[in-house]
């Protein structure tokens, strides 16, 4: 892609530090979440800023104050993960396909954060990781998962939102965040390196005591509503 040509031409004297940075920080038990944290934060920064994508992020203020948390964004394209760990702050970790983990930095960032990565075709494995991310839920963890599984491949329209995705945060007694991604499909997904926007926007949480009587299906219906009417708000529609 034009644009990953151009951020490593733009960032082609700092990359000796990241590989450093990127080995050194996977040794999860010697450095805290937020020093590791902290540095996939600036790195993609640094990536954003060299790929001249802009961001804009409303909503931080909608954060639940203390961390266990499971955020739901949709997924519109590989910068999505890269918007969420740039603008949330606080350390959060992803569930991700298991073949991402093939893809260089990738693998690493992964390790580094200490991702959870799903393989769909074996069942067994994925209850087990449904379990830790529970387990680490109810321990102040915050993770994010997108419900659509897979990227929409379609811009700004949504794909249906999956009830298994809610089990973690159902289990945990845990609030859930819908975020809205926009645009988030064009610095990666479209080969140019024109200067491009992409936004996120962090919705108010629900908590526990209004999905109680929730079947995942539903809370996951009422999820990606309230995405999709933050996205006619920001555009328009």
């Amino acid at each position: 892609m034009k644009r990953i040509a151009l951020i490593v031409l733009r960032l082609f004297w700092k990359i000796p530090y990241y590989l450093f940075q990127l080995k050194r920080l996977q040794k999860v038990d010697k450095f805290p979440i937020e020093e590791r944290y902290g540095f996939i934060n600036k790195f993609l920064t640094d990536v954003a800023r060299a790929g001249r994508v802009q961001i804009v992020c409303t909503g931080l203020e909608n954060l639940p104050k203390e961390d266990g948390y499971l955020m739901a964004p949709n997924h519109q394209g590989l910068f999505d993960p890269v918007i969420i760990a740039i603008t949330h702050k606080r350390p959060t970790t992803a569930v991700i396909k298991k073949e991402l983990l093939k893809a260089p930095i990738v693998k690493q960032i992964a390790v580094i954060d200490q991702a959870q990565a799903m393989d769909r075709n074996d069942i067994r494995g994925s209850v087990k990781i449904i379990r830790q991310v529970t387990k680490e839920l109810k321990e102040g963890r915050t993770y994010f998962i997108f419900p659509e599984g897979t990227r929409s491949r379609e811009g700004n329209k949504m794909g249906e939102f999956k009830g298994g995705t809610f089990k973690t945060a159902v289990e945990a007694k845990k609030p859930i965040v819908p975020v809205a991604c926009i645009d988030c499909y064009k610095p990666f997904d479209a080969n140019t390196i024109a200067k491009v926007t992409a936004q996120v926007h962090y919705l108010k949480p629900i908590y526990p005591e209004e999905y109680a009587e929730m079947s995942t299906v539903d809370i996951a219906k009422l999820v990606q509503s309230r995405i999709q009417e933050k996205m006619d708000e920001v555009l328009g529609e």
